[in-house]
């Protein structure tokens, strides 16, 4: 699908992006006075995106929760929350998401007003990507600075950043969806800053599109594909391996025939969140009613989205690092002391499993419905949270923890202070229970730590739970 525009050294301003040697027959003047350059630096973008959600994905799953690298394939100790500075998946992290705002900042600056046939549409496309590139700054990073040895800026700065891109984005594009998706995008925003008030109201806004889906696509045949895809299905022994609870959930993404012909798509904006930004805002406004029929309401889109029936036999869990992952059903608990749950690991050697594409999830309305306090029903929120976005690069925001600035920027940056090197890792996070499970006598698992009940408990943290 995608041209890549980035394979040529000298693909114009490319150069000071990837550092490429220059070929002298494709120069910035030269590629500015071809015609179309809009459509193509747009082009340009959705690679990028497509790159960075990718990496973002990957490296997410690995320090969360949510998966262990049980391959030697991807880093090795972000399971274990070693962060540092110098590590180069760090640097790579931070490269792709900078690199995708300085390329809709060159779109805007450079290529739109070179181009007398670049639409209201390509400018709206530009200031989403440099909206979404702030986001993920913000979400992911201690700080990060905007402009060549510019000075850090915090993560309240970057949502504010990004908050004023995509109103431009929404100023530019009036179709339904897209409007949708930037609202969604907009609320999710005001989530992080811990705004209920204008957060609720975007939601609004985002559920007139009742089914919003914001993808990102890849390409098996020239590149990106797409990586959690490749980890979780197609590469084998596959590479990650789910947290025991979640693996109901695993994969997300999965091919039919040649992984080439068949790379699955990875949502960034699905209406879902508006559900779930909702709940968690009237409950924090005291309104538990109103935040159960919010998850209600959540539960019955879930309903809807499609699923599909996978051969996912030749998953054996096998990567080497780590070989006691049930492979057929067992009882679980979710804690120490906690009662025995079926259903949650499939046997994947009796036939299809079901897999859903979008969303899924085990909390049920009967689950919403019992809760009668305020803890209860955050708890379900942030499982459902978790369940919900699992292979999306989510689950960090919600755990709190963020990466540092790399250690090449500060070596490049004076503007860098020594305090933005450091990760923040929450003081209720362990390194010893993050991922972790044990196998009992009769092959039922018991999960470490319940990280949704350690989030509850820690709603006042100023690093987690942002409307408490």
């Amino acid at each position: 699908m995608y041209k890549s525009i980035l394979k040529s050294c000298g693909f114009l301003v490319m150069l000071f992006l990837i550092g490429c040697v220059e070929n002298p027959n494709v120069t910035e003047a030269v590629y500015l006075e071809n015609p179309n350059t809009a459509k193509s630096w747009v082009a340009g973008l959705q690679r990028q995106l497509a790159v960075t959600t990718n990496t973002v994905n990957i490296n997410v799953a690995i320090t969360s929760d949510n998966y262990f690298n049980n391959y030697s394939q991807y880093s090795k100790v972000f399971d274990q929350l070693q962060i540092d500075y110098f590590d180069p998946d760090v640097n790579a992290l931070q490269a792709d998401i900078q690199e995708l705002r300085e390329m809709a900042l060159y779109g805007i600056d450079k290529v739109l007003p070179a181009d007398p046939s670049a639409t209201a549409k390509d400018e709206a496309y530009l200031y989403f990507c440099l909206g979404y590139a702030n986001v993920l700054g913000g979400e992911l990073f201690t700080g990060l600075p905007t402009s060549n040895k510019g000075t850090v800026q915090e993560p309240e700065q970057l949502f504010e950043n990004a908050l004023e891109a995509l109103q431009t984005a929404i100023s530019l594009d009036p179709s339904t969806e897209n409007l949708s998706a930037y609202h969604l995008l907009m609320a999710r925003v005001y989530y992080n800053l811990g705004d209920t008030d204008n957060a609720l109201m975007l939601t609004q806004e985002a559920m007139s599109v009742p089914d919003l889906l914001y993808q990102v696509e890849f390409d098996g045949q020239n590149g990106p594909s797409n990586q959690m895809q490749n980890a979780t299905y197609d590469a084998l022994p596959n590479r990650l391996a789910p947290l025991p609870r979640l693996d109901f959930l695993d994969p997300k993404y999965f091919s039919v025939g040649p992984p080439q012909s068949d790379q699955k798509p990875v949502a960034i904006v699905k209406a879902e969140e508006a559900y779930l930004i909702a709940a968690e805002a009237y409950l924090a406004k005291g309104n538990i009613p109103e935040s159960k029929d919010q998850l209600f309401n959540l539960l019955a889109l879930i309903g809807q989205r499609q699923t599909f029936m996978v051969d996912d036999s030749g998953e054996t869990r096998n990567g080497g690092n780590r070989d006691d992952y049930p492979l057929e059903p067992v009882p679980m608990r979710f804690s120490e002391g906690d009662e025995l749950k079926e259903g949650y690991v499939l046997d994947r050697q009796q036939g299809p499993v079901k897999v859903f594409g979008i969303s899924g999830t085990k909390v049920s309305r009967e689950d919403i419905d019992s809760s009668t306090t305020e803890d209860e029903l955050l708890y379900f929120i942030y499982r459902m949270r978790q369940e919900i976005f699992i292979s999306e690069g989510r689950r960090l925001v919600d755990l709190g923890i963020k990466y540092p600035i790399s250690q090449i920027e500060q070596d490049n940056n004076p503007n860098v202070p020594d305090e933005y090197t450091q990760a923040i890792i929450p003081e209720y996070i362990s390194s010893d229970s993050i991922d972790d499970f044990e196998v009992g006598p009769q092959g039922e698992i018991t999960i470490i730590a319940d990280y949704n009940q350690i989030l509850v408990a820690n709603k006042t943290s100023p690093y987690t739970i942002p409307f408490f």
